[in-house]
């Protein structure tokens, strides 16, 4: 029968408690520095800003403009979140009869394609970029920090070029010619 030593349990030895404590203190540290860093906190508050501005103009296109539109257009009589269509009618429809809302339709099993909601979506994501754009606009005007960066065609390569470098004079005009 062989003899057994016996072996310290990995636990208990105080060389791989030292090396496990390094390394935990290393990931630590390195979350911490990261998580801290000017850029970090920025996006964060950042992200928690344009939440907010997304609520916002959410709530302009939802509760201002939409209604004004179903004014406006009379396809449009009731709320664009309310609009869809049935491509398949529930067990239980009855020919003649309408669904009147999405969940009812839903609640009957039958297929819905709920076009409405996909609309004032789409409305509130031009409205959210139009409101930024406007944001950026008034930002750009008062600090002359250049956000948006207006760009044009290159007419001898064909590449987009900011519109902030100088035009070309006749002696770069030979350059081009022989790098593009």
């Amino acid at each position: 029968m062989p003899i057994r030593l016996p072996v310290p349990s990995p636990i208990e030895d105080p060389e791989f408690l030292a090396t496990t404590h390094r390394h935990a203190r290393r990931v630590i540290d390195g979350f911490i520095s990261f998580a801290f860093q000017g850029n970090v906190l920025e996006i964060a508050v950042g992200l928690i800003a344009a939440n907010m501005f997304t609520g916002l103009v959410t709530s302009l296109v939802s509760d201002l403009l939409l209604p004004m539109l179903s004014i406006l257009l009379p396809p449009l009589d009731k709320n664009l979140e309310e609009k869809f269509a049935v491509l398949r009618p529930g067990p239980s429809h009855k020919e003649g009869n309408r669904y009147n809302t999405i969940a009812q339709a839903r609640q009957d099993g039958a297929v819905v394609m709920a076009y409405g909601v996909f609309l004032n979506q789409l409305i509130n994501f031009l409205g959210v970029g139009f409101a930024l754009y406007i944001l950026a606009s008034v930002y750009q005007h008062f600090t002359r920090d250049p956000i948006i960066k207006h760009k044009t065609k290159c007419k001898y390569c064909r590449q987009e070029i900011s519109d902030m470098v100088p035009r070309p004079t006749p002696i770069s005009y030979q350059l081009m010619d022989t790098l593009c």
